[in-house]
């Protein structure tokens, strides 16, 4: 049976929940754009520090009690976490590309973002369906390449049921490689365990 929620009816994405586990522990966690806070909750359910972020007062206040709940208009205001940065942020159903900059200087070194929204071929299907909303191909891998980011997963296409096209990426934020001695062992390979 998925997880529903009194406040909200919409189970946790499985591209969430998927990636989730490559969180450390205990982390503390970015929702941004959370709404009702479905991905809130379950992260809270599995012993995750969160802080959620929306523009709706309605919404803010049904999160209040999950964790830190943040009320601000990320596309109009300043960002309302200034230098604060997290083990994992994760945002569904959103994008606002001024904020992208921000949104990825708030993955703290080892720390996972989780992003999945509409996509390009969206307009076909329904709503969104202005440019604006929709990424086009390879966008979030753009966003997520260099030397900082380590891509684990990424997928470009349709789902059924409700359509649409969406993009998703989980990528993990590299610590700086260490720099040792010539004859230095070498660093340990990290695991991402896809399951």
């Amino acid at each position: 049976m998925p997880d529903v929620h009194p406040h909200n009816s919409a189970p946790p994405s499985p591209w969430v929940r998927r990636f989730a586990p490559l969180i450390a522990p205990r982390a503390s966690v970015l929702d941004l754009a959370c709404g009702q806070g479905r991905h809130m909750r379950w992260l809270a359910e599995q012993g995750f520090r969160m802080t959620g972020v929306d523009r709706d007062p309605a919404a803010i206040a049904v999160v209040q009690n999950v964790g830190e709940a943040v009320l601000a208009d990320i596309e109009a205001g300043s960002w309302p976490l200034p230098g604060r940065r997290f083990g994992g942020v994760v945002v569904t159903n959103y994008l606002w590309r001024p904020l992208m900059p921000q949104v990825l200087a708030s993955v703290a070194e080892g720390g996972v973002l989780i992003y999945e929204t509409f996509a390009a071929g969206n307009q076909t299907v329904g709503k969104p369906s202005r440019p604006d909303f929709l990424l086009q191909p390879g966008e979030l891998l753009h966003w997520c390449s260099g030397p900082d980011w380590r891509v684990v997963a990424y997928e470009d296409g349709f789902l059924a049921g409700p359509d649409r096209f969406v993009q998703r990426i989980a990528a993990v934020r590299r610590a700086p490689a260490p720099s040792g001695p010539p004859g230095a062992p070498e660093p340990v390979v990290e695991r991402y365990p896809l399951n």
